[in-house]
């Protein structure tokens, strides 16, 4: 029997808050969570199977994509921000017209990125200090990794369409599909046929396309709000104006997070390969615990969204506080799970003794503040749903990116605090600050906003 029309979608702006906002945050943090698994059953198989070395060229890729990928998923949280005001305010042709042209750009996105990134892998890990030990092996991954781009790209974006109207079933279904193709393929390719890192991302690039397909075909069978028709693809100048507006700064922020995290990256190469591999395997880890909290930031973002198209502007401090207090508990619960199991966690990814012990000393760190990271995320998912996108990103450059690289350049340049730790602190002491920053910004948003209704109304 056919799901009717508009079944799998959330009324985000009426009725209770909370209800609606778990069904909406569960199922995304699943697939978020099996999207992880894609790299992390990368970085499982070959540190079994294939060595540290192998661990290390996989796992120091992590930052590096992100900075590249950043900004273009970043266009895709202007698509979802952009189709749930639509949906909130029943505007049917402009969001017919949203996801005509997010698509496109998707794709657009994808093969820009493909090329760059396939083009250009040896000459940025160089820039990054890689090893020369696992410099080859880190380039080809890079490289066969980048060739699935378009397919990531229009997934993340199909995703994105649906999370607008409150879907988060369906992708998370898709997810789970091609996570378990890209578990067996990575088996098959690096266990089987021993084609090490070059097995794990033919796998990953595969994996990749059967969730854009299904997500498309799904998109295409909509008989909803985000209906898909192939043939009408193209750029609305409007929306597509719009989505940018939105989505750069959007991707600039994250942009700036990946290069902090690429130059903090250099630092750690700086230790060697048993530093990097066991910071690769507690990195994993910690996103696992990131992706559970950044689904309450993806919840909030569409349910502020909507109910700003919708007029509903007394639910907006509502769903904040339900936000916050939904990640507060999921960061504190999983970054102490991710703390006390780390040196078992870690053993999953390696079995060097060393490897663990470096991994924990990262995981001392970070998991026990990762919180306020998740708070941090959520005020900006506020900020970014009653309209304000470069905001965020100015207060993310001076606060994260900016305090990371003059922590790096100052304090870890200091004989006595030349030290790992040292590179890790630097992490939660930016996230303090920065999420004061934002807090202010939104109290600010939402006092113009106050004034405008207040001119609005006496204008009547």
């Amino acid at each position: 029997m056919s799901q009717r029309p508009g079944s799998y979608e959330i009324d985000m702006t009426s009725g209770p808050i909370l209800p609606a906002m778990l069904r909406f945050a569960v199922p995304l943090m699943c697939s978020s969570i099996l999207q992880l698994l894609f790299n992390a059953a990368d970085i499982v198989v070959v540190g079994r199977f294939a060595g540290d070395n192998s661990l290390a060229a996989v796992g120091s890729n992590s930052s590096l994509i992100n900075l590249l990928v950043n900004l273009f998923i970043g266009l895709s949280v202007g698509a979802n921000i952009l189709a749930a005001r639509h949906r909130g305010a029943g505007a049917d042709e402009e969001l017919r017209q949203t996801v005509h042209t997010s698509m496109l750009l998707s794709l657009v996105s994808g093969l820009f990125l493909a090329a760059a990134g396939a083009g250009l892998a040896r000459t940025i890990l160089v820039w990054m200090q890689s090893p020369p030990e696992v410099l080859d092996l880190a380039a080809l991954y890079l490289r066969i990794y980048f060739l699935g781009m378009p397919a990531t790209m229009l997934y993340n974006f199909g995703a994105a369409l649906l999370r607008a109207v409150g879907d988060t079933r369906r992708p998370f279904r898709y997810l789970f599909i091609a996570g378990v193709i890209n578990v067996a393929l990575n088996l098959v390719f690096v266990v089987l046929f021993r084609m090490d890192v070059a097995g794990v991302g033919i796998a990953t690039v595969i994996s990749q396309c059967v969730s854009a397909f299904l997500v498309v075909r799904c998109l295409t069978r909509e008989q909803g709000s985000v209906h898909l028709e192939l043939r009408q693809l193209r750029f609305y100048p409007a929306q597509l104006k719009r989505i940018l507006r939105i989505g750069i700064p959007a991707g600039i922020q994250s942009v700036l997070f990946a290069l902090s995290n690429v130059v903090v990256q250099s630092s750690v190469n700086s230790f060697g390969e048993i530093t990097m591999a066991g910071n690769a395997a507690a990195y994993n880890i910690e996103c696992f615990v990131y992706t559970a909290m950044n689904a309450f930031h993806q919840a909030n973002l569409s349910f502020t969204s909507q109910n700003l198209g919708a007029g509903k502007y007394d639910r907006l401090w509502k769903i904040l506080l339900r936000a916050q207090g939904c990640v507060i508990t999921v960061g504190v619960v999983m970054g102490g799970l991710g703390y006390f199991f780390g040196p078992q966690l870690l053993g999953i990814y390696s079995q060097t003794p060393e490897v663990i012990a470096a991994g924990m000393r990262r995981l001392s760190i970070i998991c026990k503040m990762y919180a306020i990271c998740g708070i941090m995320d959520v005020m900006v998912g506020s900020i970014r749903g009653i309209g304000y996108s470069v905001l965020p990103t100015i207060v993310t450059l001076i606060g994260a990116c900016g305090l990371r690289l003059v922590w790096i350049a100052t304090i870890f340049q200091v004989p006595a605090y030349h030290t790992i730790e040292t590179v890790y602190w630097s992490y939660p002491i930016s996230w303090i600050i920065t999420l004061s920053a934002h807090f202010a910004c939104f109290l600010w948003g939402m006092k113009k906003l106050r004034q405008h209704l207040g001119a609005a109304s006496a204008d009547q």
